[in-house]
């Protein structure tokens, strides 16, 4: 039997999946809504030397650079195997193109948190 490497893609996109149903949402409602009318949270809370502290530290850095690559490893998974519910059928090459792009994606958002970084 030929070993396949559906699991992996599948693993990144059950991963980003929860992240984009569970973090997502709060996400958007803490930095959208809560903090800018300033209710329950202080009004620095989100002030750029915070989040520029945040995102120096390398914890901050790896939540960072998760929750951005599991994201796009999501999106490129569900493109992928929805261009077969539409009946076009991609082979090897749309299959590198799409998740090299999640990678490149992930390779960009790693190398911009490093520059950050220093």
């Amino acid at each position: 039997m030929k070993r396949s490497n559906e699991p992996i893609f599948w693993s990144l996109f059950g991963a980003g999946g929860v992240l984009s149903a569970l973090v997502a949402p709060i996400l958007i409602f803490i930095t959208g809504i809560i903090a800018p009318i300033g209710v329950w949270m202080p009004p620095d809370a989100l002030a750029y030397p915070r989040a520029l502290g945040f995102a120096q530290h390398w914890i901050g850095q790896l939540i960072i650079l998760a929750l951005i690559s599991l994201f796009l490893f999501h999106a490129v998974h569900r493109i992928y195997h929805g261009l077969h519910d539409i009946g076009v059928h991609a082979g090897t090459g749309a299959m590198v193109a799409a998740y090299g792009s999640a990678l490149l994606g992930t390779l960009i958002a790693a190398w911009l948190l490093i520059a950050v970084g220093f």
